[in-house]
């Protein structure tokens, strides 16, 4: 009964928690596009404050890991599913707070808005470890693989719808107060519904005190298992390249329709975010195929899936607007096949294979290792454009990345050892 009342509940709050984060962001960042057309900045300023939102996003997850592995191993996950979005909307306030206070200054209301949304990743990192952990919890283990699938395509359905709601509620509006009002209600709803599930098991066990020690001695623990260290860091390569992708199509979509031939004029949110609809469908066709095609514990295509997404990166980055959308976008979904192929297996592997009782923890622990990842791609995206390389030119540096780190760790595992 608790599992047929929670997984559902579990499946919309998280569903419009994610859609809210990103329908929040490409509110933030839809002014990015008129500001290019209007030659007032350029495309790597566009990429500079992608950079900086996504940045600020991910800290908390390196930062507050501990403190979130603990939480949601003391108390309920389902409590932590509750205040993760309760934070979110204290941090929702805070940029509203800045639009609301300087509506015609764009650099003091930008810093209020970059300390908001810093805020909602401190609750999107408290809301993670529980997201995931409470699944275990909720769903047999023989439909944990599916489980994930599922979550992992309500996330992505999210943050495309998210992406590209507020891309069209700003291009009609012109308004980041509506936008932000939107988003508060989304999060309003989101834990309307996480707060009505029924409480989950904890530990009463855990003690704030002992949290930063477990948490790096559970950290060193599982990096230095061959196996699960290898599942987390080919988790960390499928988010590195996420979280480049993510921040460089904004100015990689702009470029793509300037090569289609399309005015400057013609260039809105709403047409930019239609774009991302092939990556983002090809990521949810491939999360609820690995469901199918891979027993749990299966990984022995990962490696394969990574190179198919390089393969993919590559494509994006070479070839410019002019060939056309007939073939850019089939070459969005085929990467985007590969990105779920690689991570829904891994996931679902981590969790099965790890213990259950401190499964916050180990969460948590993938959380830095996740982010690590985003961070070094975000990291990598700020240093290519501080250099003045183009987004195409960012794509190719992304996709040699890929391939490097992919066969380093296919190298490096021993004949007798299962590939991750």
């Amino acid at each position: 009964m608790k599992s047929n009342r929670n997984y559902p509940l579990l499946l919309s709050g998280q569903f419009l928690g994610a859609f809210g984060d990103n329908f929040l962001l490409a509110g933030i960042l839809a002014p990015l596009t008129f500001l290019k057309n209007a030659g007032t900045i350029t495309e790597q300023q566009v990429n500079g404050t992608n950079t900086t939102f996504s940045i600020v996003f991910f800290v908390p997850f390196i930062l507050l890991a501990p403190l979130a592995g603990f939480l949601n191993d003391r108390m309920p996950k389902t409590s932590w599913l509750l205040g993760g979005n309760l934070v979110k909307i204290l941090g929702t306030l805070i940029g509203f707070a800045g639009i609301l206070a300087f509506p015609t200054e764009h650099n003091a209301s930008m810093l209020w808005q970059i300390i908001g949304y810093t805020v909602v990743g401190v609750g999107a990192c408290l809301y993670s470890p529980a997201k995931y952990g409470v699944l275990p919890e909720i769903v047999p283990a023989e439909k944990l693989v599916k489980a994930n699938g599922v979550v992992e395509m309500l996330t992505l359905v999210a943050i495309l719808g998210g992406l590209g709601g507020g891309a069209v509620l700003y291009d009609r509006t012109q308004s980041s107060t509506v936008c932000y009002a939107a988003s508060l209600l989304l999060y309003i709803i989101a834990t309307i519904l996480n707060g009505a599930m029924t409480r989950t098991p904890h530990n009463t066990a855990a003690r704030l005190a002992n949290s930063l020690q477990t948490f790096f001695t559970h950290l060193s623990g599982l990096m230095s298992h061959r196996r699960i260290g290898r599942i987390l860091l080919g988790c960390a390569l499928f988010w590195l390249a996420g979280a480049f992708m993510r921040t460089n199509l904004h100015a990689w979509g702009i470029s793509i329709f300037e090569g289609a031939g399309m005015k400057p004029e013609g260039i809105t949110n709403e047409r930019l975010a239609l774009l991302k609809v092939g990556l983002i469908l090809g990521i949810v066709i491939g999360s609820v195929s690995a469901g199918r095609m891979h027993q749990i514990g299966d990984l022995s295509k990962q490696w394969i899936y990574a190179l198919g997404l390089a393969v993919g990166i590559a494509l994006l980055g070479w070839l410019p607007g002019s060939v056309g959308f007939v073939i850019i976008v089939p070459i969005l979904v085929v990467a985007g096949v590969m990105a779920g192929l690689l991570i829904v297996p891994l996931n679902a592997s981590l969790q099965h294979e790890t213990d259950h009782t401190a499964l916050g923890k180990t969460i948590a622990v993938q959380n830095v290792v996740d982010y690590g990842g985003m961070l070094v791609g975000a990291g990598m995206l700020g240093v290519v454009t501080k250099m003045g390389w183009t987004a195409h030119q960012a794509f190719l540096a992304l996709a040699v990345v890929v391939v490097l780190l992919t066969l380093g760790m296919k190298l490096s595992t021993r004949p007798n050892a299962q590939s991750g």
